[in-house]
């Protein structure tokens, strides 16, 4: 979990949270997990394993706006071989669900070519 205060630039001419933007705030969620589990990104990029966004699903139920502080939930709905299932949901200050979200993951080396998911990494996750 983390979490994440709404700053002028995060907004739109219509003053919530551009619908973009979400997707950064889910980008530092799922690196925030590794990093709690005990995984650098960055590291686990410069010995060949990396991870890419194969798929997207966002529902926006409610605006999020300009100084509010988000809490963004992340948890491992789902894994295989190669792929990891990742569901958030984000909250504002007042506990009020303003947006949930899917990612799909896929394990790539140097090449962009799957390769299975490093058991340390399968561990900790599940």
């Amino acid at each position: 979990m983390i979490k994440k205060k709404i700053y002028y630039h995060h907004t739109d001419c219509g003053g919530v949270v551009y619908y973009a933007n979400y997707l950064n705030f889910l980008e530092e969620a799922r690196t925030e997990f590794f990093a709690e589990k005990g995984f650098s990104i960055k590291e686990l990029s410069e010995n060949g394993t990396l991870f890419v966004v194969a798929r997207q699903e966002v529902d926006y139920k409610s605006p999020a706006v300009y100084g509010d502080i988000l809490e963004i939930k992340t948890k491992v709905a789902e894994m295989s071989a190669v792929k990891i299932i990742f569901e958030n949901e984000i909250y504002n200050q007042n506990s009020q669900l303003l947006t949930k979200a899917k990612t799909i993951l896929v394990c790539v080396d140097k090449n962009l070519k799957p390769q299975a998911i490093p058991s340390d990494i399968r561990s900790k996750f599940l």
